[in-house]
């Protein structure tokens, strides 16, 4: 994997050789979990962030479902200053960890297994790059997280999933500002009967 976030942020697997130019910042990042960080979902939900950080710099930041922490990390290095991980899996809660340390993040990006049940307090940007199933069934409690004012970054739905997820979301009061979309191109059709993996933005 090697991804240009930003014109001085680059992301990498540890073996992707890569000698960074003057002033570039360079993640080092492992993630063997659902959605890697070469995957679309993962490359829209930065695209969103970086986009996201642009207009609200120095906003704290919760990544549900942090996988290999690689959103938390990417929004730590872009200026948030304090980023937290949660995630169900004993797995991924290491390897985010692991990635923290590696890449001198540990302080600013804490990682935490469990459920967003046990988190108490509210985040004016939260992450989800999550199985539509988990979308929908976390859609209150991401609410309930989120700060007044708060953005909402969510991945991991196709084209043709939206329309139920999104439903949900504007009862709650919340508004969709941005969408983004990526091809996934694979030898037969996927059982969402499309190609086409989506990012939103939403705010309330």
């Amino acid at each position: 994997m090697f991804h240009r976030l930003t014109p001085g942020l680059v992301l990498r697997s540890p073996w992707r050789p890569y000698f960074p130019r003057r002033g570039e910042r360079v993640l080092v990042l492992q993630a063997p979990q659902v959605f890697p960080p070469s995957h679309p979902t993962t490359r829209l939900c930065l695209q969103l962030l970086a986009a996201t950080l642009t207009e609200h710099p120095g906003a704290p930041v919760l990544d549900v479902g942090c996988g290999s922490g690689i959103l938390a990390l990417a929004a730590a290095a872009l200026g948030a200053p304090f980023c937290v991980g949660v995630d169900l899996s004993s797995q991924a809660v290491q390897v985010s960890r692991d990635n923290a340390r590696r890449n001198g993040l540990e302080r600013q990006v804490p990682v935490v297994q469990g459920s967003t049940e046990a988190i108490k307090g509210s985040f004016p940007l939260i992450m989800a790059n999550l199985p539509l199933p988990v979308q929908l069934a976390k859609a209150a409690e991401l609410s309930r997280l989120a700060a007044p004012g708060a953005a909402l970054i969510l991945s991991g739905f196709k084209d043709t999933q939206e329309e139920e997820l999104l439903t949900l979301y504007r009862k709650m009061g919340w508004s969709r500002r941005r969408r983004a979309t990526q091809d996934e191109w694979v030898i037969e059709m996927p059982p969402e009967g499309s190609f086409t993996w989506v990012a939103w933005r939403l705010v309330r």
